[in-house]
């Protein structure tokens, strides 16, 4: 019996769970240690992201017999160049639709307050209507309030998430360089403990993480810069005003695969009704517009079947990683899955060849 698959599986999970009890009872020893995780991970994770995006860079210039230190300057100083270029560039058009934004708070606040009253009074009239109205209503009050709880716990979320960044700005550039610098000594630093095939199989499993990572976030940023800039030129064209703005917002949020394009929606469809409530019919056509333009062309050629990945498992774990971790958990909630996904996979595999070794006949 102890040879069954299910008995072994049984066995694994009541002494992981025995673990985690234990860990638990004793977490006050790694306090000081989660701490200092928790400082570095945000700086940590921006410097991993510009890595990738910028490694291809670095590969192509040390092809053409440049050397290290050569290739990371010329990165870093294109990268300053690119920041001095957007801000000269769209600095500007950013500062004049937040001046606008400034200007127009007391009417968006007043258009707003008159949609309330305006919904208060239906509500308020509703005793003359059926019952099956007046349930509904009510029913669609209390969805509605608890949206608007849950919305506003995640925009405080995001906003604590923008100030650590920004307190943490410092280290993001000394983890950068140093991944350029020293990136092919991170896996030999693992498995030059082992040997033999355990050796290859931990190589192997850090290479497919490895492309697994660069895979989502190279493929991740193109699709949500195309993404941005389909619904900017849609923006322009319906004359939605702080189209650059929303386009901003929408470019960061693209990044949260299927969530992501909706929430962007959210703030884009308030300034259309406060416009002119017919430009929400507009906003939302531009949207699905860029959402078939992506689900048909950019994603599949962009990000192919990389990460095999169904819809619906990512939805599911942005939403569970969301309410775990917040807006941090959701982003690297899809990359820390399929990083996840490649560990549990190579383990089976790894298994059933031990397996076939074991019960081969001499």
């Amino acid at each position: 019996m102890t040879r069954k698959v299910w008995f072994q599986v049984g066995i694994g999970t009541l002494l992981v769970l025995l673990i985690l009890k234990y860990f638990i009872e004793i977490h006050w020893i790694f306090s000081p240690l989660a701490i200092i995780l928790k400082a570095i991970f945000v700086p940590l994770l921006l410097g991993g992201v510009l890595y990738y995006v910028t490694e291809p860079i670095q590969r192509f210039l040390e092809k053409r017999k440049w050397p290290r230190w050569a290739s990371i300057l010329t990165i870093i100083v294109g990268l300053i160049a690119m920041v001095v270029i957007f801000g000269w560039v769209v600095g500007n058009p950013i500062a004049t639709q937040l001046n606008n934004l400034a200007k127009n708070a007391p009417m968006i606040g007043s258009s707003i307050q008159d949609a309330t009253d305006y919904v208060v009074s239906l509500f308020s009239n509703k005793d003359n209507l059926p019952p099956q109205i007046t349930e509904f209503i009510d029913n669609l009050a209390n969805s509605v309030q608890s949206i608007a709880v849950v919305a506003s716990k995640w925009l405080v979320s995001f906003i604590q998430s923008i100030v650590s960044v920004s307190l943490l700005a410092i280290l993001i550039p000394f983890f950068f360089v140093f991944m350029l610098k020293d990136h092919e000594k991170f896996a030999p630093s693992i498995y030059k403990y082992f040997s033999g095939e355990r050796r290859e199989w931990i190589k192997k499993t850090l290479s497919e993480i490895d492309d697994v990572l660069r895979s989502y976030i190279q493929g991740q940023l193109q699709i949500s810069f195309l993404l941005a800039l389909i619904m900017y030129v849609g923006y322009l064209i319906i004359g939605l005003e702080y189209s650059l703005l929303l386009v901003i917002f929408a470019f960061f949020m693209n990044m949260i695969p299927f969530i992501g394009p909706w929430i962007a929606l959210a703030p884009a469809v308030i300034v259309a009704v406060i416009q002119d409530p017919m430009l929400v019919v507009w906003v939302c056509v531009v949207t699905l517009i860029a959402q078939q333009i992506d689900s048909n062309f950019i994603t599949p050629n962009v990000m192919g079947k990389s990460l095999d990945i169904h819809p619906l498992t990512v939805i599911t774990i942005i939403l569970a990683a969301g309410n775990i971790a917040g807006f941090i958990g959701i982003i690297i909630a899809v990359p820390f899955y399929a990083v996840l996904k490649v560990i549990v996979s190579n383990i089976y595999d790894k298994r059933i060849a031990i397996k076939k070794k074991a019960t081969k006949s001499v």
